[in-house]
């Protein structure tokens, strides 16, 4: 896939603050490329980057191979939704989505009509043309504003938490349609999200952040399965990260066990940090485990119980269908591929 937006070295700082400290990325065409990280980390700021709300400190912004870093956001070929949508609140639907077109001063009035309607048919909102924008609920205004960000065709749509303020079963409706327009409209999506099940959801690639830099980029699939370092680990979904051993390839010792793994290629006897997803320890009867533990706590979560179990001064966070009750010995067991091994951070 061609790159369509490169990043080089990208440093901002607010009032002497860094708050991207040399970041470096490149976004290949038509892909839902995802920003995650928590309050703070930087990902809002690398969006405003690439739509030119932001201007580096240092650094440069690529476009299909052109340096835009000093562009202006109007001459570039993207278009934001922000979290608040930012409607006009003395246009009607149709204008609104129009706005962008008007501005061109090319198109006759047919061809706005045309292009418009066609637009709010994508996005499902065939028929709300004279509607005001102040009586849509908020996926309808939501669903307004991503009609007026595609409605001029931008090789690349940014989001901007465009999901936030909209209630969980709503959301849910709108990852999936997000994920949907991005398909049909063949473009690239940089989406913005501190939700790690929407990044999950969504993308084709997720890029976790922390403190202004990048740790970790991959498909949903390799960063929930292979974190490369303890922040990811524990910010994708919940971990149980233990120090260990690795005593050589494919042979690792942790919580006082000797465990098969499908790593390799660290040193004979490296200290390194363990993890294991809650979903993937099997319970059986004490007497069957590798490990055994007590029950100190079952909490039901709906879909899975939630069990906090102590192993040798260790709490254990296990997911499990059949909830055992506190108080309880039982045995926990790890297959090969359930055992992820990271480098121990340090100190």
């Amino acid at each position: 896939m061609n790159e369509i937006v490169s990043l080089k070295n990208i440093v901002v700082d607010f009032d002497g603050e860094p708050v991207l400290t040399g970041l470096s990325l490149d976004i290949h065409d038509k892909e839902f490329v995802t920003f995650l990280g928590p309050s703070g980390c930087g990902k809002t700021t690398t969006l405003r980057v690439i739509g030119g709300f932001v201007q580096p400190k240092s650094g440069n912004v690529f476009f299909n191979g052109q340096d835009i870093t000093h562009l202006p956001p109007y001459k570039r070929q993207v278009n934001t939704v922000f979290q608040k949508y930012a409607l006009f609140p003395h246009l009607n639907v149709f204008e609104n989505v129009a706005f962008g077109l008007r501005l061109q001063k090319k198109l006759d009035e047919k061809e706005i009509r045309l292009r418009v309607q066609e637009m709010l048919e994508v996005v499902g909102l065939k028929g709300y043309e004279r509607r005001d924008t102040s009586n849509l609920s908020g996926g309808q205004q939501q669903r307004v504003a991503i009609a007026r960000g595609l409605i001029n065709h931008p090789k690349v749509l940014l989001l901007d938490e465009p999901l936030g303020a909209l209630d969980l079963k709503l959301r849910k409706e709108m990852q999936l349609e997000l994920k949907r327009l991005q398909q049909a409209m063949d473009i690239t999506f940089i989406y913005v999200t501190h939700d790690q099940e929407e990044a999950l959801t969504m993308s084709d690639t997720v890029v976790v952040m922390h403190d202004g830099d990048i740790q970790q980029i991959g498909s949903p699939i390799d960063i929930y399965n292979e974190p490369i370092n303890a922040f990811v680990a524990s910010f994708i979904g919940e971990s149980n990260i233990i120090d260990g051993i690795m005593l050589r390839d494919f042979m690792v010792e942790f919580a006082g066990n000797e465990f098969t793994c499908v790593d390799k290629g660290f040193g004979h006897n490296e200290l390194v940090q363990v993890v294991v997803r809650p979903e993937d320890i099997q319970v059986v009867p004490a007497i069957q485990g590798q490990l055994t533990g007590v029950v100190k706590e079952v909490i039901f979560k709906g879909v899975h119980y939630e069990m906090h179990v102590e192993q040798a001064g260790y709490e254990w966070i296990i997911h499990s269908t059949q909830g055992s009750e506190p108080g309880e010995l039982i045995g926990m067991c790890i297959g090969p591929d359930e055992i992820h091994i990271m480098q121990r951070a340090e100190a």
